[in-house]
């Protein structure tokens, strides 16, 4: 079933239309809402709602416009406001080492050689660390650009702030990228070879 049909069946209530949309969505959904947010249970939850609020309010969807920047806005903000309120709160439960998705499995190429693939979990590693350094709405412009393949403009309405926020936003990020992992790889660097 193609996906304007899926929306068509939606929109009559029949919920059977949401199973083409899950299929085709989620996937990309789940990795977006977990770059964001950094939790697997959460971003699973955050995905799972979204799909719901879909089925919910289809009848506000514009059928003459795409599906993919619908959802992912809706997606992404739930994405914004979750992790906004984990950064407020501190865990005493979590800790390294439990059952969250590495940045490895998000951006493992199935086909490296062995030295690539050495190289490429140090690098992944490495962004992964200065990702988390970001606060949320930066990691957010970030996931948006760099992972989704977003433009500004498409950005500027899927968050409905203002283009310079969002250049701004994009600069902060990359200005503390750059800082991280520029001393980061620096101090990778400087370890003796063995």
């Amino acid at each position: 079933m193609k996906e304007q049909e899926a929306i068509a069946r939606l929109k009559q209530g029949d919920i059977g239309g949401l199973e083409t949309l899950v299929h085709q969505y989620q996937t990309q959904a789940m990795r977006a809402a977990y770059l964001i947010t950094r939790d697997s249970a959460l971003a699973e939850d955050i995905v799972q709602a979204a799909f719901l609020r879909v089925y919910e309010r289809i009848a506000q969807f514009d059928s003459s416009r795409p599906f993919g920047p619908w959802f992912s806005r809706i997606v992404v903000n739930d994405a914004i406001k979750a992790a906004a309120r984990r950064e407020r709160q501190v865990s005493l439960e979590r800790e390294a080492g439990t059952n969250e998705i590495t940045w490895a499995d998000l951006l493992s190429d199935r086909q490296p050689g062995p030295a690539d693939l050495a190289e490429a979990v140090e690098i992944r590693q490495l962004v992964w660390k200065a990702l988390g350094q970001l606060p949320p709405k930066q990691r957010t412009v970030v996931v948006m650009r760099y992972y989704l393949g977003l433009s500004e403009s498409e950005m500027v309405a899927q968050l409905t702030s203002p283009p310079g926020t969002i250049k701004w936003r994009l600069h902060a990020a990359r200005a503390r990228l750059r800082t991280l992992l520029s001393v980061w790889w620096s101090d990778q660097s400087e370890e003796p070879v063995q």
